[in-house]
């Protein structure tokens, strides 16, 4: 038997997009409008497609990516965003569950 997280709370929104955001971590750059967050931004969810200026979000739920810098634990992690669709851990941000980390992959599961 294996163990799924998958589904857990999943919440989609979609939004008008500011530039190029799917496959990117974004933020609210202006009213009901996302974009691409920079390095070390704190992110509201994760673009999972975008076409004709609309972009559906993640918000809530599992999601699986890539991790840049020093492996998170499993538990609670300061998360942000990093460059590339990516997330790193930091001092400052908000607090993320994570059930799962890969490091050979470099690959982390988490509920947002």
């Amino acid at each position: 038997m294996k163990v799924s997280f998958e589904g857990i709370g999943e919440q989609v929104v979609s939004f008008a997009a500011n530039g190029e955001v799917k496959g990117a971590f974004v933020k609210m750059s202006s009213n009901g409008t996302v974009a691409a967050c920079s390095a070390a931004e704190n992110f509201m969810g994760y673009c999972i497609n975008a076409e004709d200026g609309f972009a559906d979000v993640q918000t809530h739920g599992y999601i699986t990516c890539p991790y840049t810098g020093t492996a998170p634990h499993v538990g609670y992690n300061q998360l942000t965003a990093d460059a590339n669709g990516k997330v790193k851990t930091a001092q400052t941000g908000r607090e993320y569950l994570v059930l799962d980390v890969d490091t050979t992959a470099n690959t982390l599961g988490f509920i947002m």
